[in-house]
């Protein structure tokens, strides 16, 4: 155990404190009697810090013979492709040499609004033809400019229609984009991650742009020099979720264009490298973003289907990166199959998750205990709690960052049941742009805020500043009056320079599933407390469609779900403050914002510290 975590209560005097305070039996935290499962063992406390690991997967470049790896510095330091690949030979026109069969299915109802006429991300339609296309002039929202510039729509609209249906809608939209930007640039359309997916989209989705002359020369030409522009600029990219989608671009170019096998293993092995800075060791992207890590993954998908396409095994480290990047993933996945609201992304659809991980070929179950991506999974019966105890991303890896430390989610048999706000990533579409910071804020999420402070500072354009540096994180199986339960224990010190204060949380959910325990501990940093007291509210986001009523003594909540089942909030008996139903908001999968409810527990606590013990139980 850490030299700070020693001078807490020990873990089982807080489990011992929280059964005391609500007349429920624990028994002892067993530290050496629950083994059975894997990963619920008793782990020791850790400290966590913003992750810095990279995974342990060999991701070296392939192999290559001394001629091979000649070839590759010589196209690295400017030699043309066609100079190395063919020296003696006539330069050939280029040409695509296979065609991609893709396992990704696309966004139907986009494909389809896309035949009617218009774009639809978000939930927001645009007309195709009143939209400028143009990247230095048009100002178009974050989630319209990767539909757009990113050509994320050409495998909505494969995906919906036969081909000879799809293909005159994107020959239109094809050929409006080339009038409006002839030339690289410096806009938005220029941004290497865009660059990159309007690369790989064009290549996979080539028989939809090419179907007759002149579009077929035009496309074949942007693509020359698309491919020659990110060649040069792959490592100038905003992060490196964003260089990694450069340089699968490129990799794809090499497998499918003529005299490409110079820029397939340049970018290979730069592939390789950026990859290794993207995950951590679990898995997970440093972002800890859920559509970051779909975004990975379905890069190494469709970068897997080229590969096929010429009839090539990829390089080892590509589906080893699948199989690395599918469980942490499926660790944020409820009962009914969609992800949880976490790091700015919205409750993702259960079909989107499964098509993914259905065309990666990955066979897995979720991570229980996901170290460095830092989410959390117990499960009891058919409730599933998810757990964020592991600090926000580092400011470099922060996409829509969110200060959700010590937040948590709760689902059973498939209905949400305590949620997190979610959706700032999808700003911009039915999502206002004007609360995005807000949906980013320690109060969207289902945890303890001091004083209406985030726990870490949320800045603009997604990143985060000063706050949470360390977590410290406890998981054991204890047994109980009543059977046996999974305890996770976390503490961060995100309020410890302003306030004096650490937030420490304790979660017990029992075995069936049918009570979730927590206890919120505010402890005195040092060993001597600030005096005076300072305002505190303990939120529970609560899922759609469920009807909270409050006790006639404000110390809980009842909670009537759409199945039929009832649940009961209960707060310590001794707690002087009260519970109140305020108002809040859910963002879907599709980025539709929901009203719903939140319980908040709020008062004032000393500045030398304080606990809250409230209990969630199914009744009935």
């Amino acid at each position: 155990m850490s030299e700070a975590a020693t001078s807490r209560r020990r873990p089982g005097e807080v489990a011992g404190a929280v059964a005391e305070q609500m007349a429920i039996p624990l028994g002892d935290a067993v530290e050496d009697k629950v083994l059975a499962r894997p990963h619920e063992h008793m782990v020791t406390e850790r400290v966590l810090e913003p992750s810095r690991a990279l995974v342990p997967l060999d991701l070296a470049a392939p192999s290559l013979s001394p001629a091979e790896r000649l070839v590759r510095l010589a196209y690295r330091i400017g030699v043309p492709g066609k100079t190395l690949a063919s020296p003696f030979r006539k330069a050939q026109g280029i040409r695509l040499t296979a065609t991609v069969e893709t396992p990704l299915a696309g966004d139907r109802g986009a494909g389809v609004a896309l035949r009617a006429g218009h774009f639809l991300v978000y939930g927001v339609k645009a007309p195709i033809g009143q939209l400028d296309f143009a990247s230095a002039s048009a100002k178009l929202t974050p989630p319209f400019e990767r539909a757009v510039h990113g050509y994320g729509w050409l495998r909505d609209l494969a995906g919906c229609c036969p081909r000879e249906q799809a293909t005159p809608v994107a020959t239109r939209i094809h050929a409006a984009w080339l009038d409006a930007n002839p030339k690289p640039g410096k806009a938005a359309a220029w941004d290497v991650e865009q660059v990159g997916h309007r690369l790989l989209a064009w290549l996979v989705h080539a028989p939809l742009l090419m179907s007759a002359e002149p579009l077929r020369g035009r496309t074949l030409a942007a693509i020359d020099e698309t491919a020659r522009w990110l060649d040069r600029n792959v490592t100038k990219a905003n992060d490196k979720l964003g260089e990694v989608t450069g340089w699968a671009a490129l990799v794809a170019a090499g497998l499918l264009l003529t005299d490409g096998k110079p820029r397939r293993l340049y970018a290979e092995a730069g592939l390789a490298h950026a990859l290794g800075d993207l995950i951590a060791e679990d898995g997970g992207v440093l972002s800890r973003s859920p559509l970051a890590q779909m975004d990975a993954l379905a890069l190494l998908v469709e970068l897997s289907a080229c590969y096929r396409a010429v009839k090539m095994d990829p390089p080892q480290a590509i589906p080893g990166m699948m199989a690395l990047l599918v469980p942490p993933l499926l660790t944020l996945m409820h009962g009914e199959g969609g992800l949880g609201s976490w790091q700015g992304a919205g409750a993702v659809p259960a079909e989107k998750v499964a098509g993914l991980v259905r065309a990666s070929g990955v066979r897995t179950r979720p991570l229980r205990d996901v170290r460095q991506w830092g989410f959390q999974r117990a499960t009891g019966g058919k409730t599933i709690l998810q757990f964020d105890a592991a600090p926000p991303p580092l400011p470099r890896h922060a996409r829509a960052g969110c200060a959700s430390t010590l937040a948590f989610e709760l689902s059973s048999a498939g209905q949400r049941i305590v949620v997190n706000c979610g959706g700032a990533a999808f700003a911009g579409g039915q999502v206002p742009h004007r609360i995005e910071q807000g949906l980013r804020a320690t109060a969207a999420h289902s945890t303890l805020v001091l004083d209406d402070a985030n726990s870490t500072a949320v800045l603009i354009k997604g990143k985060l500043g000063a706050g949470v540096n360390e977590v410290e994180v406890d998981r054991r199986a204890i047994g109980t009056g009543r059977g046996s339960a999974t305890r996770l224990e976390a503490s961060h010190d995100g309020y410890a320079l302003r306030f004096g204060l650490n937030h420490r949380r304790i979660l017990v959910l029992r075995d069936d599933g049918t009570e979730l325990l927590g206890e919120d501990v505010l402890l005195p940093v040092g060993k001597r407390g600030k005096t005076g007291k300072i305002g505190f509210a303990i939120r529970f986001h609560i899922g759609p469609g469920i009807e909270l009523r409050l006790a006639e003594d404000k110390k809980g909540a009842g909670l009537a779900l759409p199945d039929g089942t009832y649940w009961q909030f209960r707060v310590a008996g001794d707690f002087a403050g009260e519970v109140a139903i305020e108002e809040s908001l859910w963002v879907d999968g599709n980025g539709r914002p929901q009203p719903i409810e939140q319980l908040v527990i709020q008062g004032m606590t000393s500045r030398s510290g304080g606990n809250f013990s409230w209990l969630l139980k199914q009744m009935g």
